[in-house]
């Protein structure tokens, strides 16, 4: 059982889901593959704070995952420990080639310590073997996880736990792809991805159950815009509870719904098939 509910000693335990993290076999980082990461509390190169509600928090440093695993091509590795990684929701990998170096994954399911690990085209197609190869060798219907939008690129899609993404078809230059949104997009067959779920199924189940948590996670309160006055808000002032009929925005006056979030010099939305959300009914098809 990897969601533990406690007796209700106090309320902030009464509502607490803790994840155990059963996975995790080995308890400290690997040092050549750690770096340093300052905390920036929210603000920009200029001192001025652009996000709110960022800083305090427990200090962490960075793992150093391999996303593209395009040069331990052909050689085989094991998997040395499964670790807990405070940047990112799923587990990593640490994995021990024949060569003696030393790599990050992000850990898929079920996969434990003393797996054999190999990133090429004739690697096992087993969920939970961690091979990672082309979208062209990889057969329909598997699920499939750090899926690259470009080759080359490394990983960029279903990165966080638990997520997959379902192989639905290849055609000519490109591979038909499901994400876990329901969106379905095409992208260049010669893309890697890694075969299989990613682990830590149980993260979305887990309550932090009191606020003491969310700061240790470098989250700070954050007052609400209709709660301040109208020189401190877009959306504040007025005589009573209102927001002015205007639509939610920052404090800077950035639209905070519904804008866009996509690098339009990508062009990344060519390839989308279907998308994630219907434009006229706000919900997915």
């Amino acid at each position: 059982m990897a969601i533990r509910k406690y007796k209700p000693t106090s309320p902030g335990r009464r509502t607490a889901r803790v994840n155990l993290h059963s996975e995790v076999t080995k308890y400290g980082p690997e040092k050549s593959l750690v770096s340093p990461l300052p905390k920036k509390g929210g603000r920009n190169h200029h001192g001025k704070i652009t996000v709110r509600g960022r800083g305090g928090g427990v200090k962490r440093l960075y793992r150093q995952i391999d996303f593209k695993r395009r040069d331990r091509d052909g050689i085989p590795g094991k998997v040395v420990g499964v670790e807990y990684d405070p940047n990112r929701s799923c587990h990593i990998a640490l994995v021990e080639y024949e060569d003696g170096v030393k790599r990050y994954i992000p850990a898929p399911v079920k996969i434990k310590d003393g797996d054999p690990i190999l990133s090429s085209s004739d690697s096992a197609i087993e969920p939970s073997a961690g091979s990672c190869m082309p979208l062209r060798y990889i057969p329909t219907g598997m699920d499939v996880h750090c899926v690259e939008l470009q080759p080359g690129t490394g990983g960029k899609l279903c990165r966080s736990a638990g997520m997959s993404a379902r192989l639905m078809n290849k055609e000519g230059d490109y591979a038909t792809i499901v994400l876990p949104s329901g969106e379905l997009r095409r992208v260049p067959i010669d893309c890697r991805a890694t075969i299989g779920q990613l682990g830590n199924t149980d993260h979305q189940n887990r309550r932090l159950g009191k606020a003491g948590l969310n700061r240790k996670l470098g989250r700070r309160p954050k007052v609400r815009g209709v709660a301040m006055s109208h020189h401190a808000h877009p959306l504040g002032g007025g005589e009573g509870r209102s927001k002015g009929g205007r639509a939610p925005v920052s404090k800077s006056g950035v639209l905070s719904k519904g804008g866009g979030t996509r690098d339009r010099k990508q062009h990344s939305t060519d390839l989308i098939i279907r998308r994630r959300k219907s434009k006229r009914y706000g919900q997915i098809k």
